[in-house]
């Protein structure tokens, strides 16, 4: 152990000495807390508007925004939301959701802690819209910490009960799970097992992902609504703000949060009116451009509703695209005539694809070829078209294709001589 020594003393004293007499006086703690106003930066029913909420599981935030009637989100008005009929929920959703008056319907987004998932992140804000007689309301949940979660996930259960169908954007695979895995984890009952649930991200992929570069919500409300939205939070600064004000505890910077969740529901709603009437109605689907009548086009083809397809697809090509999609609607196309036994029809596509160079040229000389080998028993015309398309893509099963025919003739000629 080393001795201290009295020059040690002395300069310690000294040190203290120009601490005490020096300029950096530090401020009571009590004098800095009373000039700050507390009320005003820290507590959220004070800066914004909303109330808490008390339940058995605790406390958590609330706060509402309500859209009138006349109210337009870009270039849709409210009140079209009003009018939708509850039978639209069956043509997107193939039968599995039946008709529901859309008073029924509530219309969920998230904020979360993160984008990976898992049990580490969780839902701190649960926005839900719903359509009234005179508008359109959303509900945010908010819990203000962690302690809340458990309390905010009750609320949103006693308030979805009386709800019957779910719609959410991209939530099957990331707002679903992620909530079950919270009511889970605070062994809850899971609010959302009692609903049909309807991802609308699934249908506007069908009708729009050919046109557009992106089916993120926010790029469709600004194509599909006219929605330009003014100084937005980015999505992925949000878990970035709801750590800051965890840490600071200041509720003014909830507000774009909030903002930004109200403007998913509300768009949410709308594109829901845009894209439920065109699988409800296909034939009669409000559509303009080609390519976006060609996704429903294969969106039926798909569901098996070939005649529907096939009408699509001769509107998809008449509305006009570029040249590949033209040229590989027309293949589709007499593909889908085939399976209704449409043999006109195909032949007809058929002979367009074979007299214009294009990517299908080869499949359509060797899909003709059979055409008129089993149906119209033009084999000299079949044996052409298989040497066309021998030409372009040779393979195994056109050469045999093309012995078969050969021997064919040769049979049909040496029979006309006798």
């Amino acid at each position: 152990m080393i001795p201290i020594t009295k020059a040690d003393i002395d300069r310690l004293r000294r040190r203290i000495d120009r601490i005490e007499g020096g300029r950096m006086e530090p401020l009571p703690r009590r004098e800095m807390v009373e000039t700050e106003e507390l009320p005003e930066r820290y507590e959220a029913e004070k800066t914004l508007d909303g109330t808490e909420q008390v339940n058995e599981y605790g406390r958590y935030f609330l706060q509402e925004r309500f859209f009138p009637l006349h109210k337009l989100h870009g270039g849709f008005e409210i009140s079209k939301l009003t009018d939708m009929p509850g039978a639209w929920l069956e043509g997107i959703s193939k039968g599995t959701i039946a008709a529901c008056d859309p008073s029924r319907w509530v219309f969920l987004d998230t904020e979360t802690t993160g984008l990976a998932g898992g049990t580490g992140t969780c839902a701190f804000l649960i926005g839900v819209g719903t359509i009234e007689p005179e508008g359109f309301r959303v509900r945010l949940f908010f819990m203000r910490d962690y302690d809340e979660e458990a309390a905010m996930l009750h609320g949103l259960t006693e308030f979805l009960d009386r709800y019957q169908v779910l719609v959410t954007y991209n939530g099957k695979s990331y707002d679903a799970p992620l909530l079950e895995t919270r009511f889970r984890l605070r062994r809850l009952p899971v609010a959302l097992d009692g609903l049909d649930h309807l991802d609308l991200l699934h249908g506007a992929r069908s009708l729009f992902k050919l046109r557009m570069e992106s089916c993120r919500l926010v790029h469709l409300e600004r194509e599909i609504l006219g929605m330009e939205r003014q100084g937005d939070l980015p999505g992925e600064l949000i878990p970035y703000y709801y750590f800051e004000y965890l840490r600071t505890k200041q509720a003014f910077k909830l507000a774009p949060m909030f903002h930004h969740n109200v403007m998913d529901i509300v768009s949410l709603a709308c594109l829901t009116h845009v894209v439920l009437p065109a699988f409800a109605s296909p034939e009669q689907a409000d559509l303009r451009h080609g390519q976006d009548l060609l996704g429903l086009a294969r969106w039926l083809k798909r569901a098996k509703q070939t005649d529907a397809a096939a009408s699509l697809y001769r509107r998809a090509i008449q509305a006009g695209m570029y040249d590949h999609e033209t040229f590989q609607a027309l293949w589709e196309q007499a593909l889908v005539e085939k399976k209704r036994r449409n043999h006109d029809a195909k032949a007809a596509i058929l002979e367009d694809l074979v007299s214009t160079p294009n990517g299908y040229r080869a499949q359509a000389c060797e899909e003709l070829a059979l055409h008129h080998e089993r149906v119209s028993k033009n084999f000299a015309r079949s044996l052409e078209l298989t040497n066309q398309a021998i030409g372009m893509a040779p393979s195994d099963s056109l050469e045999k294709r093309k012995a078969r025919l050969e021997k064919r003739l040769a049979k049909t000629a040496s029979g006309g001589l006798f």
